[in-house]
C-alpha cells in the first residue's frame, strides 16, 4: 500500500503521517511507502516503512505528474490556502484551491489505476439562505471565494469518481480547534488562537462575541476521520462523494468556560474581547448547525465535548 499526502507539511498532513506510521497498514494492507509533499519540504516522520519528502507546487501540472509517478494507492489532497487569504487574494485562491485541485485530479486520472483520493473540503461551501440545521441534501451556497473554490472542486471530485477516474471522498471539515503552531490567515484562526495562546501563557484577541456559535472538531478526531475516509467502501458512499464530517456546535463563551474547567482561570484572563468587522463579515455568515447523518452512518466520529479538545491540545501540542 503506497500512500501520498499532498499538503504533508501542514498541521493535518503531519498529524496524519504520524498516525499512519505506527498503524503500519491501511485498508487491511501493509503500508510500503509514504510520500509527503508540500510547497516547502515537509518534515519526515519515523516509520518502519520508507518515508520520502518532496517539494511540490500543485499549480504546476508537470510537477504533480512527477510526484504521482510512483502510482500511490491512496492520495490525500490536503493542500490549500486558507479562507482569509483566499478572500483577500482572489487570483491566488483560484490558482491554488481550484486550479491546483484540478491538477491533482487530472494527474490522478492520468495514472489509470483508479486510486482512492481523499480531499479536504470545508463547511464554507454552505451559506446564505439555506435550512437550519444543514442536512446531507442541503445545496451548496458559499458566500466566500474560499467556499466557492472548495465547492467547485467538490463537484469535480464527484464527477471524476462517477467516471471511474479515481475513487474520491470529499470531507467537509468543521473548524479544526485547537490547531497547534503559529496563527495563519484563516478567518477562523481566532477559534484556535484564543485557546492556544492563553494555554501557553500569551494574550489573544477574540474578534466575535461570546454568543457566536460554530461547528468544531479537534485535530485528533479529524485525523482519525481522515484515516477512516480511506477505509470506507466505495459502494457505501453513494452518488455524492462529498459530505460534512461530524462535529459539535459550541458558543465561544461556552468554549472559554470549558477551558476554565480544564486549565483554571489564568488562561481565560489572557483573552481580550475586541470586535473585528472584517473577520465578522466572513465568519458571521458561516453556519453552525449540522445533521451529518451520512458521515455518522459511515462511522465518522466527533468529539465528546470541548473539554476533550482542550485536553488533547495539552497532551499533544502545547509548547512546554
Amino acid at each position: 500500500m503506497r500512500i501520498a499526502i499532498i499538503g504533508g507539511g501542514g498541521m493535518l498532513g503531519q498529524k496524519l503521517a504520524k498516525a499512519l506510521a505506527p498503524r503500519g497498514q491501511l485498508r487491511g494492507k501493509p503500508i510500503t511507502h509514504l510520500a509527503l509533499a508540500d510547497i516547502v519540504d515537509p518534515t519526515a516522520v519515523e516509520a518502519a516503512f520508507p518515508v520520502t519528502t518532496h517539494r511540490l507546487d500543485i499549480t504546476d501540472r508537470a510537477a504533480v505528474d512527477g510526484f504521482l509517478a510512483e502510482r500511490p494507492d491512496v492520495i490525500y489532497h490536503l493542500a490549500a490556502i486558507v479562507s482569509g487569504q483566499a478572500e483577500a487574494e482572489f487570483d491566488l485562491g483560484m490558482k491554488i484551491n481550484l486550479m491546483g485541485s484540478i491538477n491533482v485530479f487530472e494527474a490522478t486520472r492520468a495514472l489509470g489505476t483508479c486510486p482512492i483520493l481523499v480531499f479536504t473540503s470545508s463547511i464554507a461551501v454552505y451559506g446564505g439562505e439555506i435550512p437550519d440545521p444543514i442536512e446531507d441534501w442541503t445545496c451548496l451556497n458559499p458566500q466566500t471565494s474560499y467556499g466557492a473554490q472548495k465547492a467547485a472542486a467538490e463537484m469535480l471530485l464527484t464527477d471524476f469518481s462517477r467516471k471511474g477516474f479515481f475513487d474520491g471522498r470529499g470531507l467537509r471539515l468543521p473548524t479544526i480547534s485547537i490547531r497547534p503552531g503559529k496563527p495563519n490567515k484563516a478567518a477562523s484562526g481566532f477559534m484556535s488562537s484564543i485557546f492556544r495562546e492563553p494555554l501557553q501563557g500569551h494574550e489573544a484577541i477574540c474578534p466575535v462575541g461570546p454568543d457566536y456559535p460554530h461547528w468544531y472538531l479537534s485535530p485528533r478526531r479529524c485525523v482519525e476521520n481522515l484515516v477512516h475516509a480511506a477505509e470506507v467502501q466505495a459502494a457505501d458512499l453513494g452518488q455524492n462523494r462529498c459530505f460534512a464530517l461530524p462535529g459539535r456546535t459550541h458558543r465561544i463563551g461556552d468554549m472559554v468556560e470549558a477551558m476554565r474547567r480544564v486549565a483554571g482561570d489564568a488562561p481565560v484572563g489572557l483573552i481580550r474581547w475586541e470586535p473585528d468587522p472584517e473577520i465578522q463579515k466572513i465568519v458571521l455568515g458561516w453556519k453552525a448547525n449540522f445533521n451529518p447523518r451520512k458521515a455518522l452512518r459511515l462511522g465518522f466520529v466527533a468529539d465528546e465535548s470541548f473539554e476533550d479538545n482542550i485536553r488533547f491540545f495539552l497532551e499533544e501540542d502545547v509548547e512546554r
